[in-house]
């Protein structure tokens, strides 16, 4: 049987399988229901040979060590912190590479290095925990010199190639498919690259394995500053408000979610901060009420949480933060 991509093309709407393909995904389609299996536990991969590393901004969160070394041996730090929480029922992990000791560059080459932390994670993850539903952060802020989530070849001042950042993502989101991923989730909100990484993955026969999560509706908020600073992946000139959401957009966003989910046939769409954009949410499953809504949960309304609870106002373990 020949390996070779289809040249037959495929609609993008006629692509649905990814999108249950695994345990997971197929709970997801359920409606109405929220259970703790649906919650995805971030982890923060580094490059870094060293032991657990401490995020000051970031409370009771570390970074994991992935090394070529412990993941042939299967000793590394990943899979001995991940372990007991499987064993408690943790069905899905969110992959965020770190790179600490690479060589970053303005079109961040190293976001695809086959011994770079993300992809060895995927690989060690899926050999060691099968059933788990591995998902990737698919972006290029923490592998650019500049810290953009897309880049810009020989300009100055922040500005985007767009079209160029569309084709260099998608080649990382297929890496990561091609690595084991059951789910990539590009968080660069950069205009037209769920299509095209949606086409990467039909072209390569991966579209009915691997899901596609698109952060349709990613609004700027100081909100993302813990992650940043546990990532590294601050811009170091400009900002990104060109191309995540203003902070009062909602009609904006209504057209983000709508075109991720007609035009660009994403398997499941997002908004993010979830807590402090609720109406947003609201309007997201009337927009898409056939498709699974994630809610993002991100780093400063987890630190808040932690805050509220080391004052005194509420005992953390009895606060639902969602319903």
């Amino acid at each position: 049987m020949s390996t070779q991509p289809s040249t037959t093309a495929t609609p993008l709407s006629h692509v649905l399988q990814g999108g249950y393909a695994h345990p997971l995904t197929r709970s997801l389609q359920a409606e109405r229901t929220l259970t703790k299996e649906m919650l995805m536990f971030p982890i923060f991969i580094s490059d870094d040979p060293n032991a657990q590393q401490p995020i000051d901004s970031f409370p009771n969160q570390f970074r994991q060590v992935s090394r070529k070394k412990q993941f042939t041996l299967g000793l590394n730090v990943l899979e001995g912190f991940i372990r007991p929480f499987v064993e408690k029922g943790l069905r899905s992990v969110m992959l965020f590479g770190v790179p600490m000791n690479c060589q970053k560059d303005a079109v961040g080459t190293p976001a695809d290095d086959e011994n770079g932390p993300t992809i060895s994670a995927i690989r060690l993850l899926k050999e060691k925990f099968p059933s788990l539903f591995v998902a990737a952060d698919v972006c290029l802020c923490e592998y650019t010199d500049h810290g953009h989530c897309g880049f810009a070849p020989g300009q100055s001042g922040g500005e985007i190639d767009t079209p160029a950042s569309v084709a260099r993502i998608a080649a990382v989101a297929l890496s990561y498919a091609r690595a084991g991923a059951d789910c990539v989730a590009p968080s660069d909100m950069m205009d037209g690259r769920i299509g095209a990484i949606k086409q990467a993955l039909i072209d390569a026969r991966l579209a009915n394995r691997c899901c596609l999560m698109s952060y349709s509706a990613k609004f700027a908020s100081a909100l993302y500053g813990p992650f940043r600073a546990a990532a590294c992946s601050a811009p170091s000139l400009g900002d990104r408000k060109g191309y995540q959401l203003p902070p009062n957009a909602r009609g904006l966003a209504k057209r983000a979610i709508v075109n991720s989910r007609h035009f660009r046939r994403a398997d499941i769409i997002m908004v993010k901060p979830a807590q402090t954009y609720l109406d947003v949410v609201s309007e997201a499953r009337s927009l898409a009420p056939s498709h699974p809504l994630a809610c993002y949960q991100v780093s400063g309304e987890y630190a808040a949480l932690l805050a509220g609870a080391d004052a005194g106002v509420y005992e953390l373990k009895l606060w639902s933060s969602r319903l």
